[in-house]
């Protein structure tokens, strides 16, 4: 995975504190000062930039942030403090709060991460909320999709890159009795093999369908489910084949038409960034014919474009 290309850090985390103290003195906040220190450190700069702040001002950054900005670039910012498996257990549990539920999010990032992602989350969602992953799942949920996402964050997969060729083979085989050779679908067999297989295993499997009946899985998934459902499978297919294009797909579809999907844009940016932008930006370039960073310019406007692009990166 590549990781974040940050510029060499020539402050510490405690410069950092009293230059962010500074932004926030005096008549509004110096939201350059704040994007130009926080867009540019990474998990565990950010993490001891907070607590310098909190030892040196007896105050929570995070409050302080609260204070001083708003609008999209509050959510950005903020969402941007936390590591990867804490903005993690956020996003999913925000999505499943009963004052906004949001399935489609909640799936996209449980789908879209590796079987470790899922442990820290999990146990970060229970440290944070004091309350199990499963049991919000339990609650919102419903039918295969509740079935499909309960699977897939109780089993722990093999995450390495081995496969074994019969085992792929059968599972193809498999897929397609469940499927497109019957009347009907059976749901059971597609939850089995998407939950329990790994991301080497399914990427196999699809290969290995598409060669048998001249067909792709992906339009498989799509002709016999539908809905979240639907969704939450093809977001396992896609991350285990290559997350990068998924990501690349879901940022170009919250762009696309008139107005934009922030809450979407903000997600996978602040998500991503840390883990694996560099190839969706090359992903969405090799698509769309036009660079992530000139979608996201074009879409956007002051502070909170000004941050979007610092954590892009330049376009290269």
């Amino acid at each position: 995975m590549a990781t974040l290309s940050i510029p060499p850090v020539l402050t510490t985390p405690r410069d950092d504190a009293m230059h962010l103290y500074k932004a926030f003195k005096g008549f509004g906040c110096d939201k350059a000062a704040v994007i130009n220190i926080l867009a540019h450190r990474d998990a565990t700069q950010r993490a001891l930039i907070q607590q310098e702040y909190r030892t040196m001002y007896s105050e929570d950054l995070t409050k302080r942030l609260v204070k001083e900005l708003s609008g999209k670039l509050e959510k950005a910012i903020l969402l941007w403090m936390y590591d990867p498996a804490g903005r993690d257990a956020i996003l999913v549990r925000q999505a499943l709060s009963a004052d906004s539920i949001d399935l489609r999010a909640a799936t996209e990032v449980i789908c879209s991460r590796t079987p470790s992602q899922i442990v820290h989350l999990k146990q970060l969602y229970h440290s944070m909320n004091g309350i199990y992953l499963e049991h919000d799942i339990e609650l919102h949920a419903s039918g295969d999709h509740k079935k499909l996402l309960l699977a897939y964050v109780t089993t722990m997969r093999y995450e390495g890159p081995e496969v074994d060729r019969a085992s792929v083979d059968h599972d193809a085989k498999a897929l397609y009795k469940a499927g497109e050779k019957k009347l009907g679908t059976d749901e059971k067999t597609f939850i089995r093999i998407f939950s329990e297989r790994s991301r080497a295993h399914l990427a196999a499997v699809s290969s290995a369908y598409h060669s048998m009946y001249s067909r792709k899985l992906k339009k498989a998934v799509k002709s016999e489910t539908s809905g979240l459902f639907e969704f939450a499978l093809l977001t396992i297919l896609q991350c285990a084949e290559n997350p990068a294009t998924y990501f690349a797909k879901e940022l170009h579809k919250a762009m696309k038409g008139l107005g934009t999907n922030d809450t979407t844009l903000i997600r996978i940016v602040a998500t991503r960034t840390e883990i694996d932008m560099q190839y969706i930006k090359a992903e969405y370039q090799k698509k769309h014919k036009k660079s992530l960073n000139d979608a996201v310019h074009s879409e956007t406007s002051g502070d909170y474009r000004t941050f979007l692009l610092s954590l892009l990166g330049p376009a290269h």
